[in-house]
């Protein structure tokens, strides 16, 4: 039994959205991820941080969706900034029902378990207060209350986040959600994101006492990383 993670597979079966353009690495990338998700088995838990179909809908992401289900064990989905398919849980699971998709599971004010240990998050979202508009902070705002329902559900369970926005990169920290992270004793925050050029302004590693980790599908070479066994 294993958790992973990977984000951003931006698979686009159904839309016209050639992700090549987005530079080399994402040249056959679909066969990558195929290759690299054949480490999943039916034991094992994956966690998908956001940006998955470019899909205006779910009626259009359905050969999205069947790729993500056929990845093996229960796979744990959030919101990216690009998954304008996303509509309520009610709708999303009515989808899977009529398709035929099990194991799919919305991360969003909830949190799941894995074993002793919570698996908690929501998408998050860029704000700088100097540049940022009133919408921006409204979204934010919505964010912080998101997760921090998420770790608050997981009570004292050893907690793990994950988001699909980076809380903390070169040059930028949000640190609303930073300081969520350390009121619930969050000891890892795994997100995806940044792309191409932007992975060297990751933060990779320890930072104020939190690992932090980047795991966007060109960034992973479309191969999920182990979590916590």
């Amino acid at each position: 039994m294993a958790l992973y993670a990977i984000g951003d597979l931006h698979l686009s079966f159904e839309a016209d959205k050639p992700m090549d353009v987005f530079g080399k690495a994402w040249v056959g990338y679909v066969d990558k991820l195929r290759s690299g998700l054949s480490c999943v088995t039916e034991a094992d838990t994956t966690v998908l941080l956001g940006d998955l179909s470019w899909s205006m809908d779910l009626a259009r992401a359905r050969e999205d969706f069947a790729f993500i289900n056929a990845i093996p064990g229960r796979k744990i989905i959030l919101k990216g900034n690009h998954d304008y398919w996303w509509t309520t849980a009610s709708k999303f699971y009515q989808f899977c029902a009529e398709q035929g998709f099990s194991e799919l599971y919305i991360l969003n004010n909830n949190f799941y378990e894995y074993g002793e240990t919570a698996i908690c998050g929501t998408r998050g979202w860029f704000f700088e207060e100097e540049r940022g508009t009133a919408h921006d902070e409204k979204i934010l705002n919505r964010e912080l209350m998101r997760l921090e329902s998420s770790l608050k559900a997981a009570g004292e369970r050893e907690k793990i986040c994950f988001l699909h926005y980076p809380p903390v990169y070169r040059g930028y920290r949000c640190q609303p959600i930073l300081d969520l992270l350390h009121r619930y004793e969050v000891r890892q925050c795994w997100y995806g994101h940044l792309h191409s050029e932007s992975h060297r302004l990751a933060v990779t590693g320890c930072y104020e006492g939190i690992d932090f980790r980047l795991v966007s599908g060109d960034y992973v070479n479309f191969t999920p990383i182990c979590v916590k066994t």
